[in-house]
């Protein structure tokens, strides 16, 4: 079983992502901030974490680099607006696996989990 952190202030926006998630047998835990996600990543080193831009204590790449900073080995995601281009050199040097757009679903959790299991 895969174990998931989803870091976003509003989980409500990312729930058919979520349920896509848990339905293909992952541990889905959803942390409200960065500092809650650094904690769960200190305690539990999760397969992935999925960060999305909304959290209110810290921008998704700087949450980014300070997990790697934490846990070298841990795998990120981020929700972001931004084009693949643009997220490629705003992120660069992060070892982000992929981008998803905007409240991502089901198809986005798939693809997701066949990135994931491709790097495994």
């Amino acid at each position: 079983m895969r174990h998931i952190c989803v870091a976003s202030a509003d989980p409500e926006a990312l729930a058919p992502f979520i349920a896509a998630l848990a339905q293909a047998g992952c541990a889905v835990d959803c942390l409200p901030t960065a500092a809650a996600t650094a904690s769960a990543v200190r305690e539990k080193s999760p397969d992935l974490c999925v960060v999305d831009g909304d959290l209110p204590d810290s921008g998704a790449l700087a949450l980014v680099a300070g997990l790697l900073e934490i846990d070298a080995r841990v795998t990120s995601v981020v929700v972001s607006p931004l084009s693949d281009e643009a997220f490629h050199d705003a992120g660069e040097g992060l070892g982000i696996l992929m981008r998803l757009p905007p409240a991502p679903g089901p198809a986005e959790a798939a693809r997701l989990l066949a990135a994931l299991e491709a790097i495994s």
